[in-house]
């Protein structure tokens, strides 16, 4: 994968993984597929390899990722699901032709069609929304606490109570705040 562009943020459930590739919503938004051969990259290490993608497919591809966080957002806040992120999602799994293979080792893997493999990709990570949103995984959506992130992931904690959608980047970023604003507070002036 290219230095020149933001490394992807992967978690464990496809769907909210893909939303990750747009991060810090609410801050300095970091865009982790800018162009189209960067999807491709972010399907290839999500094990839906495909071998180009055009301009238009990336658009697809941001619509989907767009009504997925949509979605997610409002299922994690109980709120009404948008319909026309509904529509987009109900949309691209409609679309896509992807079919389950059962490997050697006993593990699942997507084969794409020839003629469509970046729809097909899409319609598998359509599917998965589609899957976290209705409840039938077990966990819950949530939002993650950094103000300027808010990403929705997907909390498979015992006790669902996560509160970053990564530890590594949001988590880390948020205690070290607290440290440092604590720090600030202790060498005050003495009186």
């Amino acid at each position: 994968m290219s230095a020149a562009f933001p490394d992807f943020r992967l978690g464990n459930v496809l769907a909210t993984s893909f939303t990750g590739t747009l991060s810090e919503r609410h801050g300095n938004a970091v865009e982790r597929i800018p162009v189209p051969h960067r999807l491709v990259d972010w399907l290839a290490v999500s094990g839906l390899a495909v071998d180009s993608c055009t301009a238009a497919q990336l658009d697809l591809a941001r619509e989907l990722r767009e009504a997925i966080h949509a979605a997610a957002t409002a299922a994690a806040l109980q709120d009404a699901l948008p319909a026309s992120a509904v529509q987009v999602i109900n949309d691209r799994s409609a679309q896509g032709r992807a079919a389950a293979i059962l490997t050697p080792d006993g593990e699942r893997r997507w084969r794409l069609g020839p003629a469509s493999p970046v729809e097909d990709a899409l319609g598998v990570i359509a599917a998965d929304a589609i899957g976290v949103v209705a409840g039938e995984r077990d966990g819950k959506l949530a939002l993650c606490a950094s103000p300027t992130c808010r990403a929705a992931f997907f909390d498979t904690s015992q006790s669902r109570t996560r509160r970053w959608c990564d530890m590594n980047t949001c988590g880390n970023r948020q205690k070290k705040a607290r440290f440092n604003a604590g720090r600030r507070e202790g060498s005050g002036p003495a009186e």
